[in-house]
């Protein structure tokens, strides 16, 4: 069960396959650009200027530090702002 800090728990919980929120709660250290719930990263595309003419760019999940309710303890998470808002609304079953 992961709760926001300051809001009520939710059934919202991380992907087992990711493997970055351990069941005792403990958090390994991972890179900021990695939602640690849903896992979402980085993606490549193009600008595309007036002239068609296309340059590589890429896309970075709005990921943001985030204190929330892992169990019965108080953990920091980086979560990127659509896991925050499906938190928000009551949450997803895993």
């Amino acid at each position: 069960m992961i709760a926001d800090a300051r809001q009520r728990p939710i059934s919202c919980l991380p992907r087992p396959d990711i493997g970055r929120i351990v069941l005792n709660a403990e958090v390994e250290p991972v890179m900021a650009g990695v939602c640690d719930i849903c896992g979402k990263t980085k993606s490549f595309g193009h600008n595309v200027s007036h002239s068609k003419r296309r340059t590589n760019r890429d896309f970075r999940p709005n990921v943001q530090r985030k204190r929330m309710i892992v169990g019965n303890e108080l953990v920091r998470l980086n979560v990127c702002t659509r896991c925050m808002r499906t938190a928000q609304k009551g949450g997803r079953s895993a």
